[in-house]
């Protein structure tokens, strides 16, 4: 006890020396990122001195930070992948006389050969639309980006091609047409649409018939892009929007001007860049838990809360940050309307279910520990966000009701039981939260696997062959099932959440952690005991040994960020806040349980 007690005051001395002296909130730090590396090295290669020395240190990092075999990861920490490894090599056929860079190119040609079979476009389309099947969404992009790269024009017929005019339609009869992309990807469906579009009728000596449509779609592309120039805030999104201007012939256009201008700022010193700005409003919800956390919240009658850190205003600030982020406007990319959060306070981010269950759960703790920042309206706009999300089949969906079938746009576990957790804890607000929640309790049901694991969406394990992830899937909607049944006895989730908890206990690690892979994170292991911890006495000894396991792991230094975050078209990312809070949470919850105090 005495070593999990100073584990956990330096876990949370560590969490609050990294909040934003400014705002009191936290950014973390996403992972550098090949792939958006790749991308911005190009954008920028063409530019001005000053562009083309970022494009230098940006190739300079890919040459330093290829693997072993050959070929190229997500992260710096990750097994190479096909996509990454395509783009990289794409980059690198720009920057030949880099010193390494010829090296680097033979080396992942062979790494190439071996996983395709030749060199042809058309052993990369099979082998991309053996990963992706028929989400187009980033299987386009990437052949698209090979083929500007290129010297042999043919390559783009090789590209298949995108309905970049229906992008000119309502959003609202979006859903009826099955896009091969999905709803996050407009910019993209647009911009290499259109490149796609024209290099390949260049190539076959056709008619360019679809530059007749160039100004409605750039006028499409300018409505959509927010005004820092990111699109999603995303930098391997942005990019290929830049590029593909440049080779379809728009790229003076102001929106890849202002594209171009968004990669710049994004590069970082090292020369890399991330996949996107940050996950701040995540990562702060997230933190909201584990600083101001402790157990479950009880039922407001019963409440007994402790401030343990920061004092009042800084719990204050946090609430008062989380009220000004909240999207007050419909939003231009998805028609969302107001009252939802995104990852991120910057223009780019778009509302979603998970970010604003999040928030709302934050709000909840924030207000019962003593903040007096007026939530009211805010509350209630987040709840209506959340209720006109929900899908006909009873979960929710990442961003857009209904849209479609595709990775992100279909109701997925995790975010159905992170929503019922906050429609639980605000219940009071609406007179529909009732009805919503009974039928979000169902879908987990219905979604819930025989032996009682669930399937996370925005999480996976790069190791596993299929890259999903129960541990953190099934973690997670335990611990928000928990969450909702302290407001909502109700609910009747409670068999679901125990077979939950038993597949949790029996998945556990020798060694007292949790990862689906081979080796237990911090991530996973703090997930696991949190969703565990007031599970009962089944669950009792597999807590106390995960506590052990993640103060043994902090002790030794180990607590650096796994990448286990999927991020658009299935990229991994790390974030290192994710085993910081999440280790905080999970002891904070535990030191007095355990001791019994």
């Amino acid at each position: 006890m005495d070593k999990l007690r100073e584990a956990y005051e330096a876990v949370r001395g560590r969490v609050l020396k990294l909040r934003d002296v400014e705002t009191g909130v936290w950014a973390g730090e996403l992972a550098s990122s090949a792939l958006g590396t790749a991308l911005s090295v190009t954008a920028l290669g063409n530019g001005d001195k000053s562009d083309r020395a970022l494009s230098v240190a940006g190739a300079e990092w890919l040459i330093t930070h290829v693997n072993a075999d050959g070929g190229w990861g997500d992260t710096s920490e990750s097994p190479s992948n096909l996509s990454t490894t395509l783009i990289v090599r794409a980059a690198l056929s720009q920057q030949r006389g880099l010193m390494g860079a010829e090296a680097c190119l033979s080396a992942s040609g062979v790494w190439v050969l071996e996983r395709t079979g030749s060199a042809s476009s058309e052993a990369n389309v099979r082998a991309l639309r053996g990963i992706y099947g028929s989400d187009r969404t980033f299987a386009v992009p990437i052949l698209a980006y090979v083929a500007m790269c290129g010297e042999d024009d043919r390559a783009w017929l090789s590209v298949p091609s995108l309905p970049f005019l229906l992008s000119l339609l309502p959003q609202g009869l979006y859903r009826f047409f099955r896009l091969q992309v999905v709803s996050y990807a407009l910019p993209a469906l647009i911009a290499v649409g259109l490149c796609r579009h024209v290099c390949a009728a260049r190539a076959r000596g056709k008619l360019v018939w679809g530059r007749w449509f160039a100004c409605p779609l750039l006028r499409r592309l300018t409505a959509l892009q927010p005004q820092h120039g990111g699109f999603l805030d995303a930098i391997p999104l942005t990019a290929f929007v830049c590029l593909s201007l440049r080779h379809a012939g728009y790229g003076e256009h102001a929106v890849a001007q202002k594209g171009l201008a968004f990669l710049r700022q994004a590069a970082r010193r090292d020369g890399s860049w991330a996949i996107d700005s940050n996950l701040r409003t995540w990562v702060t919800s997230l933190a909201v838990r584990a600083v101001w956390g402790g157990s479950v919240p009880a039922k407001p009658e019963a409440r007994n809360w402790k401030l343990d850190a920061g004092g009042i205003d800084d719990a204050q600030r946090v609430a008062k940050w989380l009220v000004k982020t909240q999207l007050k406007a419909k939003h231009p990319f998805t028609g969302a309307a107001p009252g939802g959060w995104a990852w991120t306070e910057l223009p780019g981010g778009v509302p979603d279910a998970d970010d604003t269950s999040g928030a709302l759960l934050a709000l909840r703790r924030l207000k019962d520990i003593g903040s007096k920042t007026d939530t009211s309206g805010t509350v209630r706009g987040g709840v209506r966000w959340l209720l006109e999300l929900q899908n006909s089949d009873g979960g929710m969906p990442t961003f857009c009701r209904g849209w479609g079938r595709l990775p992100f746009d279909r109701s997925c576990p995790d975010l159905s039981a992170h929503a019922l957790a906050a429609l639980a804890a605000w219940h009071d607000v609406s007179p529909l939260a009732a009805k919503a929640m009974e039928r979000l309790a169902r879908y987990l049901e219905r979604a819930q696997a025989k032996d009682g694991r669930w399937m996370p969406l925005w999480f996976g394990h790069q190791d596993v062959q299929d890259g999903r992830n129960p541990v953190v899937g099934t973690a997670r909607v335990v611990d928000a099932l928990r969450q909702a049944e302290v407001w909502s006895e109700a609910l009747g989730v409670g068999g679901i959440r125990n077979k939950g908890e038993a597949w949790l206990v029996a998945r556990q690690r020798e060694d007292g952690g949790w990862s689906a892979g081979n080796v237990s994170t911090a991530e996973e292991t703090a997930l696991a005991v949190i969703a565990l911890t007031d599970g009962g006495a089944a669950c009792e000894e597999a807590v106390r040994r995960g506590c052990a396991w993640l103060v043994a792991n902090w002790e030794a230094g180990a607590a650096s960020p796994a990448p286990i975050g999927l991020y658009f078209a299935l990229l991994w990312y790390h974030e290192k806040m994710y085993p910081l809070v999440w280790t905080l949470e999970a002891l904070g919850r535990n030191i007095n349980r355990l001791s019994g105090d």
